[in-house]
């Protein structure tokens, strides 16, 4: 089992069923990891940070529950030192705007990263 710092970003057609958010928090706290989820239209995108083989467990957890156009698009890799410094207490947080999204990126030192996974640099 690693234990360094990985992280993981999926994209989403939508994330807008409570049922399925409840099914990931609730990984979220099984495997221990920091998860973020950008909820309602579309895109959903969903953050994951952790030790490695939690954050491999919680992206199967989401592949599980087989939303519409699922991509990991930064399949889970280390994370960078500034990022690493920022420590997030394991549970799922939700936010409901890209910018919102894109501000936590921004406060992680992960703005670039996320962009360019994402294609939108």
């Amino acid at each position: 089992m690693s234990l360094g710092r990985f992280h993981a970003l999926i994209r989403t057609h939508h994330i807008t069923s409570r049922k399925k958010v409840a099914v990931l928090r609730k990984a979220a706290d099984h495997f221990s990891v920091f998860a973020m989820l950008r909820v309602g239209g579309s895109p959903g995108i969903m953050y994951c940070k952790g030790s490695e083989d939690r954050v491999r467990g919680w992206v199967a957890a989401v592949h599980r529950l087989r939303y519409k156009d699922f991509r990991v698009i930064s399949p889970p890799e280390p994370v960078g030192t500034l990022s690493a410094l920022a420590e997030d207490k394991p549970g799922l947080v939700e936010v409901a705007d890209v910018n919102d999204f894109a501000a936590a990126m921004d406060q992680r030192a992960l703005s670039s990263w996320w962009k360019a996974a994402m294609e939108w640099s």
